[in-house]
């Protein structure tokens, strides 16, 4: 029977403990540089100062856990001795998977299965390690079992804060669209398929259909026509707070309510295969979302409007703190709410790059004009 790792000298090393360090050694620095990164995507991608100081403590707590290593005989001086990154024949290998990074969320993603591996690879070699020292390498002893390892449990922690990271940041696939209708049929004066066609005619990127009376067939048939249409012509299309609709229409996303269900949970639905809005009536509503993993907020009302009654307005000042956030700043935003090509330059002098409409364009008998005024109002 051959003998363990810990225990075979080599020409290179005639140590026994290098080729066991320098494995422990390398996962630790890869693990280290991770949990670094996450916790530089948390602080300075999303502004969380709870996700942030999570990772900070994940990040102290392996240092004490390769710390703890020394009572067994493999201290840090032992592991930075055994580097040896000249002659570490795994320098030079890589994927083309590793030289591409499309969003932060890639980033995030990367990270954490680089941290999870790494783990994983210290609480095995870990094992190797006798739980009593004798010289430079120890001899495990049966009788005295090695302790429970403390990598497993950082390994669950890293998990979770995978997780909470990676749906946080975005994909980075929501355009900013300028001019979004918000289609409901009892407001239309023409047919509403008219409607939709000739708003998509004036230069309208994206159609929300919010109907929220319409049996499940009928709205899932009017969402699929609506994808029929819109589709083809680059034009997004959202279905208002129904995500299972929205999947089987193939619609591009689903735009949630405060009261709705959570993004969580439609994440849980709809993975990526859907963007996620959701409507926000101040700056912390807002933050809150993109944490959740939203991709872009509606943010309203802005003004007064026969659609919905809202006992207090946000106003164009919303914008400016939207905008004046460096991380919502960074998403996609709508503004809502009684919006017309009369009070539009408002928004724009406050910066606002898109907007969502329902009555103004709905109920005008010349919807592609008023969809025009909107988008010249905007600049």
């Amino acid at each position: 029977m051959g003998k363990p790792l810990w225990a075979c000298p080599c020409e290179r090393y005639p140590s026994a403990v290098h080729p066991l360090a320098r494995l422990i050694d390398a996962n630790a620095n890869r693990a280290r540089e991770a949990l670094r990164m996450m916790e530089d995507l948390a602080r300075f991608a999303l502004d969380d100062a709870a996700l942030s100081a999570d990772l900070k403590a994940l990040r102290h707590d392996l240092r004490a856990a390769l710390d703890a290593l020394a009572e067994r005989g493999l201290d840090r001086g032992m592991l930075l001795a055994s580097r040896d990154t000249e002659h570490d024949v795994g320098t030079t290998t890589s994927t083309e998977a590793e030289t591409r990074r499309d969003s932060p969320r890639d980033l995030a993603l990367a990270a954490g299965a680089r941290l999870s591996e790494s783990l994983r690879a210290l609480d095995e070699a870990t094992k190797l390690v006798p739980p009593t020292a004798s010289g430079a390498t120890g001899v495990p002893s049966s009788a005295r079992p090695c302790p429970p390892s403390q990598f497993e449990s950082l390994r669950y922690r890293a998990y979770t804060a995978e997780q909470r990271l990676a749906l946080a940041l975005t994909t980075g696939r929501c355009p900013q669209w300028p001019l979004c209708l918000l289609l409901t049929e009892s407001l239309c004066a023409r047919p509403w398929l008219e409607v939709a066609t000739a708003a998509i005619d004036a230069g309208a990127a994206c159609l929300q259909l919010r109907e929220k009376g319409l049996p499940d067939r009928e709205l899932l048939a009017r969402a699929r026509r609506l994808v029929e249409l819109a589709g083809p012509r680059g034009v997004s299309v959202i279905i208002n707070d129904r995500p299972e609709i929205a999947l089987l229409a193939g619609a591009d996303g689903v735009h949630l309510g405060q009261s709705d269900i959570p993004i969580h949970d439609a994440r849980r639905l709809a993975g990526d295969r859907l963007l996620i809005g959701l409507s926000a009536a101040n700056a912390d509503q807002a933050r809150a979302a993109i944490r959740a993993g939203a991709d872009y907020c509606g943010l309203g009302p802005m003004f007064p409007t026969t659609t919905k009654h809202k006992p207090t307005l946000a106003g164009p000042a919303l914008i400016r703190d939207y905008l004046a956030d460096p991380i919502l700043a960074q998403r996609t935003h709508l503004a809502i709410g009684g919006i017309t090509p009369g009070n539009a330059p408002a928004l724009a002098a406050a910066g606002c790059k898109g907007v969502a409409v329902s009555s103004a364009v709905c109920s005008a008998r010349d919807p592609a004009a008023v969809c025009r005024a909107l988008l010249a109002a905007l600049g």
